[in-house]
């Protein structure tokens, strides 16, 4: 814990003060290696420029968009030998499964919750997830979850602030807010969800 909240204090550092541009680099590794979200970049800048929450939601998806496409063609050219090496073969086994019974559906879970995008966008190259499908889901997941902090940042200013650093940047809450997320998606979409 210590050491992920030193990466953070790292990662604003570096990437807060070129702005824009550092939400766009930081939004592209995190989509392929890098593990602090760009959340944490989307709520300093509209913090600082309110009205352009929108841009920054737009920066943050599109820069998340081209690393997660990094990703897939990695997992495609690399196949399982690259998922290996980040997670075991009983993970992958199950990210497998899901990838079966969901399509381009797990991405978009994983692209909204606080499940490690990466390790979906690899995946899907991996298994063969249909591009256009595999960017739609991703669109939509991304864009929707940077959307919705850079909205509540510009809403509700630093009283929400104190809530997301709770919640979505403590990993041991992101696990278990994922697994409700996921749990309450399948159960009510299960049939719909292989698009």
């Amino acid at each position: 814990m210590k050491l992920f909240n030193e990466l953070v204090l790292w990662t604003q550092s570096t990437f807060a003060p070129l702005g824009l541009w550092g939400l766009f680099i930081l939004s592209v590794i995190e989509s392929v290696f890098f593990p602090v979200p760009p959340d944490i970049l989307i709520v300093l800048l509209t913090l600082q420029n309110p009205d352009a929450f929108l841009m920054i939601a737009l920066v943050a998806t599109l820069g998340s968009l081209i690393g997660g496409l990094i990703g897939y063609c990695i997992g495609y050219l690399g196949e399982k030998t690259i998922l290996e090496k980040m997670v075991s073969k009983k993970k992958i086994s199950k990210l497998h499964r899901l990838f079966d019974r969901y399509g381009a559906g797990s991405v978009l879970i994983a692209a909204f919750t606080p499940l490690p995008y990466k390790i979906f966008t690899i995946g899907a190259g991996v298994f063969y997830i249909n591009i256009k499908k595999f960017i739609l889901a991703s669109l939509i997941g991304r864009g929707g979850r940077f959307l919705l902090v850079a909205w509540s940042v510009y809403a509700y200013g630093d009283s929400i602030v104190s809530t997301l650093d709770k919640y979505v940047f403590n990993p041991f809450a992101l696990t278990a807010v994922a697994g409700f997320i996921a749990l309450f998606f399948y159960l009510k979409y299960r049939r719909r969800l292989t698009f």
